[in-house]
């Protein structure tokens, strides 16, 4: 199954997400955002290159990334990352959205609101590599 919520601002079924704060990286970004928009702890799915030395730090890398128009002025790079729940009991961010559920492959296609294909398709590749 996969993770979704129902995010409050927008009214979208979307998986879990957010911004990467100044002082993090990008990995660094999906750990926290998961923890604090689920309640579980996960690990990121991907190869770390052996290239961390004096100076440097490799970082598993996002499994896609797409650039999404919010505005005319405004869009997002999405880095969508894959992961496996190490600990943790799913929870509700009862600020942020109006539901977290697991979903199966069938299940994402009765969401209401409806999931757009684009974010199925992510989820759906996430159920077929997981």
């Amino acid at each position: 199954k996969v993770l979704v919520i129902h995010h409050k601002k927008l009214d979208k079924w979307l998986p879990l997400g957010g911004h990467i704060e100044l002082d993090e990286d990008p990995e660094q970004a999906a750990l926290r955002e998961t923890l604090e928009e689920s309640g579980l702890a996960v690990d990121l799915i991907g190869e770390r290159p052996p290239t961390t030395g004096p100076g440097t730090r490799a970082l598993i890398g996002p499994r896609f990334l797409d650039i999404h128009r919010i505005s005319d002025t405004h869009e997002h790079i999405g880095m969508i990352y894959f992961a496996r729940v190490k600990r943790g009991t799913t929870t509700l961010a009862a600020e942020e959205h109006h539901a977290i559920r697991w979903c199966t492959d069938a299940e994402l296609d009765a969401l209401d609101p409806p999931m757009s294909d684009a974010v199925k398709w992510y989820c759906r590749a996430a159920l077929k590599e997981l």
